[in-house]
């Protein structure tokens, strides 16, 4: 059995090497693709070293254009691997533009497409991730959902009656998660930072609906000042939100670091009181560490968070930030429920793909 992997984002290697170890444990040929969509100069080889992470066979170097610019050249470099490899099924992960330029591809050269976190809604159109998983679930023959709130969207969706195989796997980042965590003990960063010991805030502030929109992003950092003068709040910045901040002039007076790689940031969770946030994976691990998360968003995908009561949505209101805030830093957060499975999502993926 074939499989063609394509991947483009940082987050999206980190996954994807859950389930290559499995592929790689069952004799199963993989050949992965990175779009290079996310260039990150950390991704050098000590990264897929470190991390025990496959080093991609092909980089397209798409990167720094528009949506349909960087969508469109994905296809063509992934049509042309693609059709010289023939591979049994074409696997991608998450939402971003790489994952749906990989499924298009595939799905008009009748390759089957294999879609890992199938089913995320937000429900915001705006959204061009939103965009991303609604085309590329429907065009996917398998869709592994990490949730039942997941599944129980395709299953409104009317995907209980398409050509297509849906099932509930759990996450691969609770996966990624249990595998590194002992790894990331390794990172001296909260001894660097002078954290050790102290109740400080962790928090990320990247989305394009917050930065490239002056209210909102004013508005949020309003909340992270007002909450590092009695809890210190590091912030590994985005070069994004650095831009806009300094466009329009907004003061962010808050510990500001460099983006920090994947052990340094599991680091920061295991040792910081809160967790603020506009990503999606960040509410998760957050989850997975015990840490009550307020979500910079209006809406989130990862419904079951705020259902069970360790997420709110904060949005862009300073008040309700700072509320939240003084409701929830001292709380604890009970992770018993497994809300995202056993551990195995990637070993119940590929024995669903062998199966098939």
């Amino acid at each position: 059995m074939k499989i063609l992997t394509v991947i483009g984002a940082r987050p999206q290697f980190i996954k994807a090497a859950t389930v290559s170890r499995k592929l790689k444990a069952k004799g199963l040929s993989e050949t992965i693709i990175h779009t290079g969509q996310h260039f990150d100069q950390n991704m050098s080889q000590v990264f897929f070293d470190e991390m025990d992470i496959p080093v991609p066979d092909h980089n397209l170097g798409i990167r720094s254009l528009s949506h349909a610019e960087m969508t469109g050249q994905m296809m063509l470099g992934v049509e042309r691997i693609a059709a010289k490899l023939n591979p049994d099924v074409l696997l991608v992960y998450g939402d971003t533009n790489s994952t749906m330029a990989g499924a298009l591809a595939a799905a008009k050269l009748h390759i089957p497409v294999a879609h890992v976190e199938a089913g995320l809604r937000s429900f915001n159109m705006k959204m061009p991730e939103e965009v991303n998983r609604i085309v590329t679930d429907r065009i996917s023959k398998h869709l592994f959902c990490p949730t039942k709130a997941a599944f129980e969207n395709l299953m409104k969706e009317g995907f209980g009656s398409f050509d297509c195989h849906v099932a509930v796997t759990g996450d691969v980042m609770y996966d990624s998660v249990l595998y590194y965590k002992q790894k990331a003990t390794q990172s001296n960063l909260i001894g660097t930072l002078g954290l050790d010991g102290r109740d400080f805030v962790l928090a990320t502030l990247h989305r394009a609906e917050n930065t490239n929109d002056p209210v909102r992003l004013g508005a949020i950092c309003a909340a992270l000042n007002a909450i590092h003068k009695t809890h210190p709040v590091v912030l590994p910045i985005h070069p994004r939100t650095r831009t806009y901040l300094d466009q329009n002039k907004i003061r962010l007076d808050v510990t500001l670091i460099d983006p920090v790689g994947y052990f340094d940031m599991l680091a920061l969770l295991g040792h910081c009181r809160l967790v603020m946030t506009d990503s999606g994976g960040l509410q998760k691990e957050s989850y997975f560490f015990g840490k009550f998360c307020i979500t910079l968003r209006d809406e989130t995908e990862w419904v079951e968070l705020v259902d069970a009561g360790v997420n709110a949505l904060g949005g862009a209101s300073t008040d309700r930030i700072l509320q939240l805030f003084r409701s929830n830093v001292n709380r604890s957060v009970n992770t018993g429920s497994s809300l995202y499975g056993d551990g195995n999502a990637a070993g119940k993926i590929v024995e669903a793909l062998i199966g098939a």
